[in-house]
């Protein structure tokens, strides 16, 4: 019996025994194509020697070392690699261990800006329903998915949270470009009602990950809601913790947007699955009001930025850059989109296939023309996800409440960025495979 507290205790794991460029082997000698990356993680894939060298060079000279005492030449280099990768006017990088320290500091962060800018009233962070922040309890409170929140609802901190922007199923039945975005105005109707004395920055997820899979909104959504947020002031913040770096074909899924934020979170990207590290850039805006008032972020993690992590993701970012894997994430999600939507185009029960560089998902739907979605206890998606693993292929699925937070169900499609054309081939004909089977099973 495992000593393991595993997350699904009645799950028979396999054991991974080694993980090269787009492929996990286990145990047992069968190999898997790693369409997940992990889970949107391992973006430059695995094994890659230059960081394994890296890592093993600064763990001879210091592993560890506290960050309340001494810098190190590793996190210094790595802070300028992530500011030239960086929106302009991005200043600084804060860091941590992973995707929910890095967003549990931008809220704080987020709090002791407007202190130090005498707005000491502003606290509330509004998100919006269908994101996904964080495992910690101040991000599941900013985060919206129902089903990770009900069992901790008693401890959430309340925070405002607005309809998501999806245009496959828009919130207000309505189709853009007619519409004029209500989903973006609403963040002022809701900044109105809570006070805008008390609202310190909204969250947001540029282009939506697991809860939502791919959902990208249109360019002039992001741009009225950055305005709404100038206008009382509020930062305007990024989870970036899985598009940052390459995956959706720009060094981030803000560039898409043409609006440059206050606060980034980061982290999956960054270390590549090699390192655990996170961090938050943070604009000069934000920096500047911290050293014209107290000089002193009262926020800190006991390994965040340790010299060996620091080095792990300082050679993943310079492998990013060597191997132009933004501009290959770029082409090759577009070649990848279209292939899916080929294989998969004649099946009823594929709703939608969106997203934007190596960053897809697959909408599952009971009847196409309505969009009506499989009752959440069927779990397609999970259905599909275990017929792929046991075909040899990995995919991030079994995402229940994409549609409303309780019913929906998407697949991401999330891989490394070196996946080539064949490697693309073979994970759409086993999709298209177990959606096959799928619709004989469930509808």
């Amino acid at each position: 019996m495992s000593n393991v507290f595993y997350a699904s205790l009645g799950k028979d794991y396999r054991c991974v025994d080694y993980a090269k460029g787009s492929y996990v082997y286990d145990t047992e000698g069968k190999q898997y194509l790693d369409c997940a990356a992990g889970i949107a993680v391992a973006n430059i894939g695995h094994g890659v020697t230059e960081v394994i060298e890296a890592i093993y060079e600064q763990s001879k000279k210091c592993s560890y070392v506290y960050g309340g005492t001494f810098t190190n030449e590793a996190k210094e280099r790595l802070s300028e690699q992530i500011i030239r990768l960086s929106p302009e006017g991005m200043s600084k990088v804060f860091y941590c261990s992973g995707g929910s320290e890095a967003v549990e500091s931008i809220g704080k962060i987020a709090r002791q800006y407007q202190i130090e800018a005498k707005r000491p009233s502003k606290y509330k962070v509004i998100s919006r329903w269908q994101s996904y922040h964080g495992n910690t309890i101040a991000t599941l409170s900013y985060g919206g998915r129902p089903s990770w929140r009900e069992k901790y609802d008693n401890y959430l901190m309340h925070m405002p949270h607005i309809a998501q922007c999806n245009c496959y199923r828009c919130p207000y039945g309505l189709s853009y470009p007619n519409c004029k975005l209500p989903c973006a105005e609403e963040l002022e109707r809701v900044i109105k009602y809570e006070g805008a004395d008390t609202i310190a920055a909204f969250l947001i997820e540029p282009i939506v990950g697991t809860t939502a899979c791919a959902t990208v909104p249109p360019v002039e959504y992001m741009k009225r809601v950055r305005e709404i947020c100038d206008t009382y002031d509020i930062l305007f913040c990024v989870d970036e913790v899985i598009t940052g770096f390459g995956r959706t074909g720009k060094n981030f899924a803000v560039d898409h947007f043409g609006v440059v934020p206050d606060l980034i979170s980061v982290a999956k990207g960054l270390g590549g699955g090699y390192v655990p590290i996170g961090a938050v850039i943070a604009h000069k805006k934000v920096t500047d009001a911290f050293e014209a008032g107290s000089k002193n972020l009262m926020h800190s993690f006991t390994f965040a930025g340790n010299p060996m992590v620091c080095a792990g993701a300082s050679a993943v970012l310079a492998y990013t850059v060597e191997h132009n894997l933004v501009q290959r994430a770029a082409v090759e999600g577009e070649i990848f989109l279209k292939k899916l939507k080929k294989a998969l185009a004649e099946l009823d029960i594929v709703g939608d296939i969106r997203g934007i560089g190596m960053l897809l998902g697959i909408e599952l739907v009971r009847d196409q023309k309505t969009k009506e979605p499989f009752a959440p206890a069927l779990n397609v998606s999970g259905f599909v996800g275990n017929y792929c693993f046991e075909h040899g292929l990995l995919i991030a699925s079994g995402v229940i409440g994409t549609a409303d937070g309780i019913s929906g169900e998407a697949l991401q499609i999330s891989p490394t960025l070196i996946l080539t054309e064949e490697e693309m081939d073979f994970a759409a004909k086993i999709l298209k495979e177990a959606l096959t089977e799928a619709t004989r099973r469930f509808r």
